[in-house]
C-alpha cells in the first residue's frame, strides 16, 4: 500500500484524512503545532466560523456531521445593531435555514479526534516541514519543540498548511506557476464577550450579530459556554484605525461614539484590545495546485480567501468532498486526477474569493441602509413566487451546492435588474403587488 502524506493537520487537512483513510490509504498527518486537545493554544487570533450546506454536505459524506452538530449553534439570520443600541434581524434564507456558529479550536479537536479513530491514520504534532523534494517525494520536518530533523519519503503529499503553505512555496519554483497575495486595507482583533455570570448569553445566540458602521464593523457569534467571540475588523491606518488608537482613553472615547453598547457587553475592553493581536486579511491565488501525480494543494494553501462570507472553511471541506467524489471512478492516473481536480475547482474558488470581499462592503455598510433592506424584501418575494427562477445570490452561496462561479455570474444578472426595478417611482409601495414583480422581472 502506497503511502500518503498530509501536511497541515487543520480543518482541511483532519477532514482530508478522513476521506483518504476510508479508502484504505495509509496516511501520516504532520502539524506543525502542539497537540491542541493537549495544550493550551494562544487566543485572540481565530475568527468564529460559519457553518453552511457545502461544509455539512463535506462532513455528511465523511461521516462526521452528527459528532460536529454536537457543537455548533444555528444562527438564522443577521442581529444588525444600530448606533442607538436598537436592533433588527434580517433572516438568511427560508424558514428553517440557518448557518452554525463552531469555535475553530473545538472543531479542530473533534475532527482530529474522528480522525484518529482510522487505523491507517497517525498524526505527527510539532513537525514544521523545511523541505520537500518534488520529484522523489522525500520531506524534511523540524520537531519545533526538540529541534529534532527526521526525513520520510511518500508517493502522494497533499498540502493543507493554509496561506502560508510551505508546500506551495515549494511549487512556486516549479516552472509556469502562477502565484498572488492581496492584502486588505483592514485588519482585524478578537474580543471575547464573557457569559452571563449564570452561564447564559447575553445576546440572542442564534443570530450573527453585526455592528455596521460604514468604513468597519464589528460581529459576534456565540460559542457553547455562552460567551461570543466578537471581531473588530478595522483599517490599518487613518483616522479611525489601529495606528491612530492606540491609548486606553482614545479607545474608550471611540467605542462611546461608536459602539456604546459594546462597553456594557467587554467591560474590560481596554484590556483586551491591547493584549490581543492585530492580525491582517489575505486574498491568496495560485495554479496549477498540483505538480505532476505527487502534490495537490487544497484549502487555503490553494485559495485563501477573505471571511466576509463564511466560506474559507465551506469551500476547504467542498474541495475535499470533490476530490473523493472523482475518486470514485478514478483510474489509478494520480496526474489526470489533480489536473481534473484543479482545473474544475479553480474557477469556482475564484468565484468566492470576489464574492467574500464583496460581501464585506454589504456587511460593514449596505446592511443598516433602507434600500438594501427593501431590495431583501423583495428577493425574498420573488424567490417565494418564482422558486426555480429566482434564487436569492447569498443562498444560492450558502444553502446550495450551486458552483461557486455560476451563482457569481447569476448575482451579477440579478444586480442589475435590481438596480433598474429600484429606479422605480414608489418602487417602495409597488414590490408588493405580486402581479406588478411578476410583469417587471419573472416574465421580462
Amino acid at each position: 500500500m502506497e503511502k500518503q502524506a498530509i501536511i497541515g493537520g487543520g480543518l482541511v487537512g483532519s477532514l482530508l484524512g478522513v476521506y483518504l483513510a476510508k479508502r484504505g490509504y495509509n496516511i501520516d498527518v504532520y502539524e506543525r503545532r502542539p497537540d491542541m486537545r493537549k495544550e493550551q493554544i494562544q487566543a485572540g487570533r481565530s475568527i468564529n466560523l460559519a457553518l453552511s450546506e457545502r461544509g455539512w454536505l463535506g462532513l455528511e459524506r465523511a461521516g462526521l456531521a452528527d459528532a460536529i452538530r454536537k457543537i455548533a449553534i444555528p444562527m438564522k439570520g443577521r442581529m444588525i445593531h444600530d448606533l442607538s443600541g436598537n436592533t433588527s434581524l434580517q433572516p438568511y434564507g427560508k424558514e428553517g435555514q440557518a448557518i452554525y456558529s463552531v469555535s475553530r479550536g473545538e472543531l479542530n479537536k473533534t475532527l482530529m479526534s474522528e480522525a484518529e479513530k482510522f487505523p491507517g491514520l497517525t498524526f505527527h504534532f510539532n513537525q514544521r516541514c523545511t523541505n520537500s523534494n518534488l520529484d522523489s517525494g522525500e520531506l524534511s520536518f523540524e520537531n519545533t519543540q526538540t529541534k529534532e530533523t527526521i526525513s520520510q519519503k511518500y508517493d502522494r503529499i497533499f498540502g493543507t498548511d493554509g496561506a502560508f503553505s510551505e508546500i506551495r512555496h515549494r511549487l512556486q519554483f516549479t516552472d509556469r506557476f502562477d502565484y498572488s497575495q492581496t492584502y486588505l486595507k483592514d485588519g482585524y482583533k478578537e474580543l471575547n464577550i464573557a457569559a452571563n455570570p449564570d452561564g447564559s448569553h447575553k445576546l440572542d445566540p442564534n443570530a450573527l450579530h453585526i455592528w455596521p458602521r460604514g468604513r468597519f464593523m464589528l460581529i459576534a457569534l456565540a460559542n457553547l459556554d455562552g460567551s461570543f467571540t466578537s471581531t473588530l475588523f478595522f483599517p490599518f491606518d487613518g483616522e479611525n484605525s489601529f495606528s491612530a488608537i492606540d491609548t486606553p482613553t482614545k479607545l474608550r472615547a471611540f467605542f462611546e461614539k461608536t459602539f456604546p453598547d459594546i462597553l456594557q457587553l467587554i467591560p474590560d475592553l481596554e484590556e483586551q484590545y491591547f493584549r490581543n493581536p492585530t492580525s491582517s486579511l489575505v486574498i491568496i491565488r495560485c495554479f496549477p495546485w498540483s505538480h505532476k501525480d505527487k502534490y495537490l494543494l487544497l484549502g487555503d494553501a490553494a485559495h485563501g480567501i477573505v471571511p466576509f462570507y463564511g466560506q474559507g472553511m465551506n469551500s476547504g471541506f467542498e474541495d475535499c468532498r470533490i476530490l473523493d467524489e472523482m475518486m470514485t471512478d478514478f483510474d489509478g492516473n494520480w496526474q489526470k486526477l489533480f489536473q481534473k481536480f484543479e482545473t474544475e475547482r479553480k474557477p469556482n474558488t475564484d468565484a468566492i474569493a470576489e464574492l467574500a470581499l464583496n460581501n464585506y462592503i454589504e456587511m460593514r455598510d449596505l446592511v443598516a441602509q433602507p434600500e438594501f433592506i427593501l431590495r431583501k424584501k423583495i428577493e425574498a418575494r420573488l424567490s417565494q413566487l418564482a422558486p426555480d427562477k429566482w434564487i436569492p445570490l447569498y443562498s444560492m452561496v450558502t444553502f446550495s451546492h450551486i458552483p461557486y462561479k455560476t451563482a457569481l455570474d447569476e448575482g451579477r444578472r440579478q444586480e442589475a435588474i435590481m438596480k433598474n426595478l429600484l429606479l422605480i417611482p414608489n418602487i417602495e409601495n409597488l414590490w408588493q403587488d405580486d402581479d406588478f414583480l411578476r410583469k417587471q422581472v419573472l416574465e421580462g
